[in-house]
């Protein structure tokens, strides 16, 4: 059976090429601080970046955390850190679903239920981004309310926090168990 696409090879493309640009990706590092709390809460001692990016998250945690944390990275648009990831106790998804092509979210949810063995910290914005594709569409490609993201979410994994921000929300979930 073969695996469930993530990402086409042509929106890998684009978002290699937006990477390029210093200043894409950078919405990981205002979120360090929450996600360092939430790692120290449950006392996790590896995170799995799960939309990397550049990395950022992790370089930021550095500053926040008291103790080592073993950072394991994936993103499809970053060669080095595009293999399948490996089921982690603790997954941190900042700034990445609204990036998503929407017919392949189904395929990404279900990934990233996949590799949360344990907790799990999104964030997901809801509207407009400031960066353009290539192609000329918004950065966010999913621009949808929580009311219609949570289902996607509570359908793969158990709430724990909800909180709204200005530009969307962030949850932390738990993996469900059967």
């Amino acid at each position: 059976m073969s695996k469930a696409a993530l990402i086409s090879e042509e929106y890998r493309k684009m978002q290699q090429q937006l990477h390029e640009n210093p200043n894409y990706g950078v919405a990981s590092v205002q979120y360090a601080p929450l996600v360092a709390q939430v790692i120290a809460a449950v006392g996790a001692e590896e995170l799995l970046d799960y939309g990397a990016g550049k990395g950022r998250l992790g370089i930021a945690l550095k500053q926040h955390m008291q103790r080592p944390l073993r950072i394991h990275h994936y993103d499809p648009a970053i060669p080095e850190w595009s293999a399948p990831p490996q089921p982690c106790g603790f997954v941190a998804c900042i700034d990445v679903l609204e990036h998503i092509e929407p017919a392949l979210l189904d395929n990404v949810l279900d990934d990233l239920q996949r590799v949360t063995a344990g907790i799990g910290v999104f964030t997901v914005h809801t509207k407009p981004a400031v960066k353009v594709m290539p192609d000329g569409r918004n950065a966010h490609l999913i621009q949808q309310p929580p009311a219609w993201w949570l289902p996607r979410l509570l359908d793969r994994f158990e709430l724990e926090t909800f909180n709204r921000m200005p530009m969307g929300f962030w949850i932390v979930v738990e993996r469900k168990h059967a």
